[in-house]
């Protein structure tokens, strides 16, 4: 007779998936890359599928589990995307608002210069009249 450790865990309540936190993400994670271990083994361990696993240990390698244990807010990357995308256009606008104040300074500068000229072509003498 052989004998299976097997157990069912019954969530309760409206939420049907388990909400891991990113240190046990990375614990899990840290687990199959220990000597002896897979990822199938460690997955069986936790109760989870072995793809899920493969994905945390993705996500680890590029940063995203340790991002999120700093306790900040996480937006998601297409509305980072989309916030860069916005930073440049306005960045864009300021500097093309930039030369086009340039331009009006040296148009101002023309034309006083004009004015003086003509202004001092149409003075008086100077021992009057």
């Amino acid at each position: 007779m052989t004998s299976h450790n097997s157990h069912i865990e019954i969530l309760g309540g409206p939420e049907r998936r388990r909400r891991w936190t990113s240190a046990e993400k990375l614990s899990m994670v840290q687990e199959t890359y220990e000597t002896g271990a897979t990822v199938s083994l460690v997955a069986r361990r936790h109760g989870i599928a072995p793809n899920q696993l493969f994905g945390w240990r993705k996500l680890a390698t590029q940063g995203a589990l340790t991002a999120t244990s700093a306790d900040e807010e996480v937006v998601p990357s297409s509305q980072y995307r989309a916030l860069e995308q916005q930073v440049r256009e306005l960045q864009r606008l300021l500097g093309k608002k930039t030369m086009e104040v340039e331009i009006l300074k040296d148009a101002l500068e023309a034309t006083s210069g004009l004015k003086k000229q003509t202004l001092r072509s149409v003075s008086w003498p100077k021992g009057g009249i």
